[in-house]
This record gives structure tokens, C-alpha cells and sequence, in this order.
């Protein structure tokens, strides 16, 4: 930690938020917000120019993912601690976290004081990832990897389609291909992923990265 107090910076593409962080954060005796950025592009080079402590960042940034950006800062200022602290809620968002390096994962339905004391426990040298959770995750990105692999071409495609809304007409039409083989197509992912509903298609659509 840096003499003088944790410096932050914050990576957040929606000012208000970026706003209400800063105040909060400024409000601390041991905690100066350096900065702001709202992309990834931009959070690199603030982090290179800025030297923080810590990183607060949102896992949906306008030129990509937290992680993206995790990876970038990582390289040009390795010694700064990461938090993302996002509405993603998903197995597939924390696992990239981690692979980023990420020392916390934080959803912003949490209480501001629990952010508080994540940046206090990540500068000092702690992490919130206990090796419980890595290990589910790790275990359950083997299983979606599993998974995703024993899909075809065409069934990834007609589930990511079924996950945008698509009736199976409309996905005939739209592949070029008869309305049985669609349901075919279906049938098989049913029986691969347990998916009988455009619901469930969503949300397993999400879980193997065929969708944002």
C-alpha cells in the first residue's frame, strides 16, 4: 500500500456511479480516489500514469469486459489489486475475474461498507476468493466446458437464437433449414443440456458464453 493511504482508481462507465464510488470512498480517512476511467483502453493507461493501490472495475465496460481490462492493468502496473464490483452475477463472470487476477468480486446490490472493507482487505494483501470458491468454479468451467464441446456448430447456433427469442420457425427461416431439423436440433440440446424452455435456453446460453 502506497504511504499516505490506499489509492484507487476506478474503472466505471456510468458517471453516476463513478460519482457516488468517489464520494464514498474520499469520505475514508485512508482512501484517495486517483481517478476515473470509463473503458478499458482508458483504464490501462490511467493505471500506468496513476500507480493505484486498487482497482474498482465494472464488468461491462464500453470496449469490453472488466477482465479485459484486469489483464491490461495487470500488465502495466502488476503490484495494484483488483475488485470487480458489477451486476454480472454469473459462474462464467467470476471465473474470468480470477483468471484476470481479480482479489474480490463484489455485486453492487452489496452494501457500501462491504466495498469498504473489501478495498481495506485486498491492499493489505487478502483476497475474498476463498479456495473453496475457486475450486466450484473451476469445476463447474470444466463442466460448461464439457458441455459446450459436445454441442455441433449448428446446435450452438440454434441455441443462442432460441436464447434471443426465435421461434423455431423463425430459426428455420433465418438458417436456411426445415422446421423438423430445428426440432431436432432442440431435442438434441434437451437431451445434451437439459434445456426445454427459451428461458433455460437463456440463462444455459449465458452459462457457455454464447450470449452476453
Amino acid at each position: 500500500m502506497t504511504e499516505g493511504g490506499i489509492r484507487v482508481l476506478i474503472v466505471e462507465d456510468h458517471q453516476v456511479v463513478a460519482d457516488g464510488l468517489s464520494a464514498l470512498l474520499n469520505d475514508q480517512p485512508d482512501m484517495t480516489v486517483v481517478g476515473n476511467a470509463a473503458s478499458v483502453v482508458e483504464s490501462v493507461a490511467r493505471a500506468q500514469e496513476l500507480k493505484p493501490d486498487v482497482v474498482l472495475v465494472d464488468f461491462r465496460l464500453t470496449d469490453g469486459t472488466g477482465a479485459d481490462a484486469g489483464l491490461g492493468i495487470r500488465q502495466v502496473r502488476p503490484e495494484a489489486r483488483l475488485i470487480f464490483l458489477t451486476r454480472e452475477d454469473s459462474d462464467a463472470a467470476r471465473f474470468a475475474a480470477i483468471e484476470a487476477g481479480a482479489s474480490a468480486f463484489i455485486h453492487k446490490s452489496q452494501a457500501a461498507s462491504e466495498v469498504v472493507d473489501a478495498i481495506r482487505t485486498v491492499a493489505s494483501g487478502g483476497t475474498l476468493f476463498t479456495p473453496r470458491t475457486i475450486a466450484t468454479l473451476l469445476n463447474r468451467r470444466r463442466e460448461m466446458d464439457t458441455q459446450l464441446d459436445s454441442l455441433t456448430p449448428r446446435e450452438k447456433e440454434v441455441l443462442r437464437l432460441m436464447a434471443e427469442g426465435l421461434s423455431s420457425r423463425t430459426i428455420a427461416a433465418k438458417l436456411g433449414i426445415s422446421y423438423t431439423t430445428v426440432r431436432t436440433h432442440i431435442r438434441s440440446l434437451g437431451s445434451k443440456l437439459g434445456v426445454h424452455s427459451k428461458l433455460e435456453a437463456i440463462v444455459r446460453a449465458r452459462e457457455l458464453a454464447l450470449i452476453e
